[in-house]
């Protein structure tokens, strides 16, 4: 019940200097829209360079051609391939838990169809590419491992394709040429849209790896190898697996080859993201101390104006503490109240962001559930000081304060 009352006078004491108590405020509202703001706006831009990354597939590990010495001349990472379509099959074959292996030949070539042409992205594939990426088909079917095996002409194409050459007509079934060669289209992917190196996904003709090898690219080697680990939890270990299996099949050679996986490709993608996240976050924060202090600062006058009340609550037989709970509750109030408003005002603030200027944001009830709390906290640490000045009272001194 002391609690309560205590409460009620602290209510009435800020009510009766509205102003005054909203400026007061107005600091931690600042503070805490502040820090809302920047971190939804932060991890809105991680989720969306993870949701890129994941556009990639499930649980990928990419072999890419390595730096190569020839004559003396020493090149750079993807100087020279010397991955092979054995390479590939030696990893399908022997490594435990590679559920999808896709040799890679990645080229670009002029394509036309339908009185049109397109310059497009032309991949070599095996048929498990589709469930390495995580890509479903919109219409038709993927081309199968006797195609693969037949070196047949056909071409499974993206969605960009489609609106550039085959506009008005249903592209299943026609016929686009590739250096003059004829590939039949078996199936349309879903869109993709772009990949988070600002690549169009869905501007890609894919056919079987032996037709590109062997009637599009004409080359012997691979330009990289896709493989789909069984679970998240075992991609380390193939990774290892994998780079294990092709140093030993190049007797020990110094590696031409680079083993990566798309866990820490993400890794990398997000590292500036979180970074800026933090660092945006922290210096938003900085106004949540600076309203602390203007708590203080607004206690300390409101004790030096209230020394005759406190002098007469202490006469007639209040204790320190309850002077001092008095002062404490008004200050945490006041940050409470301030916090309250600045998570509206944050929230508020990012979707405006999101509206005007397309940017992702993404609001954390951690983020939030924490301003609430700190701003309580600040306002605890901060109306201290003033409410133990006013406990600490002379009651004489104080009635004869004027």
């Amino acid at each position: 019940m002391r609690l309560t009352a205590t409460v009620v006078i602290a209510l009435r004491a800020l009510r009766r200097n509205k102003l005054r108590s909203v400026l007061t405020a107005l600091g931690i509202i600042i503070g805490v829209a502040a820090v809302i703001a920047m971190v939804s706006i932060g991890n809105g831009a991680k989720s969306l360079v993870e949701g890129q990354i994941a556009s990639l597939g499930r649980n990928v590990i990419s072999v890419f051609p390595g730096s190569a010495t020839t004559g003396g001349m020493r090149g750079g990472w993807g100087s020279s391939s010397t991955l092979t379509v054995e390479d590939a099959q030696a990893i399908e074959r022997e490594i435990v838990g590679a559920v999808a292996v896709s040799g890679e030949v990645r080229d670009r070539q002029q394509v036309l169809a339908n009185g049109l042409n397109w310059n497009t992205s032309i991949l070599g594939e095996s048929p498990g590419y589709l469930s390495i990426r995580d890509w479903e088909l919109s219409s038709g079917a993927m081309f199968t491992t006797a195609d693969e095996r037949s070196t047949a002409k056909v071409a499974v194409i993206g969605q960009t394709v489609v609106t550039n050459l085959f506009p008005d007509i249903d592209p299943i079934g026609q016929t686009l040429r590739i250096r003059n060669l004829p590939f039949k289209v078996v199936g349309v992917l879903k869109p993709k849209g772009f990949n988070f190196f600002g690549s169009d996904q869905d501007d890609v003709v894919i056919v079987p790896l032996t037709s590109a090898m062997r009637r599009v690219s004409r080359r012997q080697n691979l330009s990289g190898i896709l493989i789909q680990a069984q679970t998240p939890e075992s991609i380390s270990r193939i990774q290892q697996d994998i780079t294990d299996l092709l140093q030993q099949r190049r007797g020990g050679r110094e590696p031409d080859f680079t083993v990566r996986n798309q866990m820490e490709l993400a890794e990398a993608a997000t590292a500036t993201s979180r970074t800026m996240t933090a660092l945006l976050g922290a210096i938003a924060g900085i106004s949540l101390i600076v309203g602390g202090i203007g708590i203080m600062n607004i206690m300390l006058v409101s004790v030096t104006e209230r020394t005759r009340e406190i002098g007469i609550r202490l006469a007639i037989g209040a204790h320190d503490r309850d002077v001092r709970m008095q002062f404490l509750i008004e200050a945490m109030i006041l940050s409470i109240l301030g916090g309250v408003l600045g998570v509206a005002l944050g929230i508020a603030s990012s979707e405006i962001v999101s509206s005007q200027l397309g940017w992702p944001v993404l609001v954390s009830t951690n983020a939030v559930v924490i301003a609430v709390v700190v701003s309580a906290v600040i306002g605890i640490v901060f109306g201290f000081y003033p409410a133990h000045k006013a406990a600490r009272l002379d009651p004489i001194d104080a009635l004869r304060f004027e």
